[in-house]
């Protein structure tokens, strides 16, 4: 297949390369969510064209891509198979995450340079963690013992490198969290896989356990004080947030194009340009709002601040909501066929329903915001 090789920048036109390669995704979704099987032959479509090296600086041996074209690149997948789309957008956001990094002349390079050579599936398991983070670590020989089970973990079939973290209690500096990766093939490293869900179903976001793993000193990327918001979620959250949610802003674009298409010309039912309206709206509402998250983080080029996470955080709730809606108002413009299992339109509908779920819930953003707005730390730190 044409690699579509631009002679003058010399990079791949990896936006018009996911319209060549989505189609395929279309054609699996439906068998791979009748027996929520994890999407490996996607998978490997998207890493034998470098997909997952693609937003690895050029410098470092990857694709060069943009943050905000990688946004689009996702957005346009998940049109195709939103699985594809989410569980991708899981391993763009680390890779963001170290690209700010190693932008700014902290850590991050050594695994960039790693995902580019051997274009590695990162695996995260940050959601359910948050500032307090789950597990043990106990000291040893040059290094940790870690065990935990860390839910969630999309990609994990597939995985090479969990990106983790747990807490540990420094006898100088008491409890802090510590981040670190793990190869997914390391001694006391298992996946069970628990992964039956609504929606969402072909992301292998499985439970990945750790049963005392070593884990060397020098791969401690990070340790931040247990249970205090740290600036580094003012980085992840406004990087892996527009990546996450293109996903689902796929899903409204799929949504609406079959709701159009199945009304178009039917003067029959006199409430459906009414529905049509609706649906409309719902979704110019949640191509705003996620067009101003993209925005914000601004390719990277941002300083890491918690007003930018707060405005993210915002924005994600308003693309969450609107997109959930776009698909509901799809169906019912599609009446009866609408919600049988052969239409997309009942994928999708299931598919969004997992956007209220990445961090923060709506309530919890909410929380996050008002406090912000009360002129109070985001979130209150936790006596330990």
């Amino acid at each position: 297949m044409d690699m579509r090789v631009n002679s003058k920048t010399k990079t791949t036109d990896f936006l018009n390369l996911a319209d060549e390669i989505g189609p395929d995704f279309a054609k699996r979704a439906a068998a791979n969510n009748e027996n929520d099987d994890f999407v490996y032959d996607n998978v490997d479509d998207l890493k034998r064209h470098k997909f997952y090296s693609a937003m690895v600086p050029a410098e470092l041996g990857g694709g060069g891509v943009s943050h905000s074209k990688m946004c689009a690149v996702i957005r346009k997948i998940g049109r195709y198979c939103p699985s594809t789309a989410l569980t991708f957008s899981m391993h763009q956001h680390l890779i963001a995450a170290n690209r700010w990094n190693y932008q700014k002349g902290n850590p991050g390079q050594v695994l960039l340079e790693k995902v580019a050579d051997k274009e590695l599936v990162l695996v995260s398991t940050g959601a359910k963690d948050w500032l307090s983070s789950t597990g043990e670590m106990t000291r040893t020989d040059g290094g940790y013992l870690v065990s935990a089970k860390k839910g969630f973990a999309s990609g994990s079939p597939a995985g090479d490198m969990v990106i983790t973290s747990a807490p540990y209690q420094d006898p100088d500096d008491g409890w802090q969290v510590c981040h670190f990766p793990v190869h997914m093939s390391a001694d006391g490293v298992s996946v069970i896989e628990n992964w039956q869900a609504m929606g969402m179903r072909n992301t292998g976001s499985h439970l990945v356990v750790m049963e005392k793993v070593f884990v060397p000193e020098e791969s401690i990327g990070l340790k931040r004080p247990q249970g205090k918001f740290h600036p580094m979620w003012s980085v992840v959250l406004t990087v892996a947030m527009p990546l996450i949610m293109s996903a689902y802003q796929g899903i409204a674009d799929g949504a609406v194009e079959i709701a159009r298409e199945n009304s178009r010309g039917n003067t029959g039912d006199a409430h459906l340009p009414y529905l049509m309206g609706e649906m409309e709206t719902a979704f110019t509402t949640s191509e705003v709002a996620y067009e101003s998250m993209v925005a914000i983080a601004n390719d990277l080029d941002f300083a890491p601040e918690v007003t930018n996470a707060d405005n993210i955080l915002k924005r994600k709730t308003i693309v969450s909501d609107a997109v959930k809606e776009v698909t509901a108002k799809a169906m019912e413009l599609s009446g009866g066929p609408g919600f049988l299992r052969t239409s997309r339109l009942e994928q999708y509908f299931r598919d969004a329903q997992a956007s209220q779920f990445h961090p923060l819930s709506e309530k919890k953003q909410h929380h996050f915001t008002g406090r912000l707005a009360m002129g109070l730390e985001p979130v209150e730190a936790k006596e330990l």
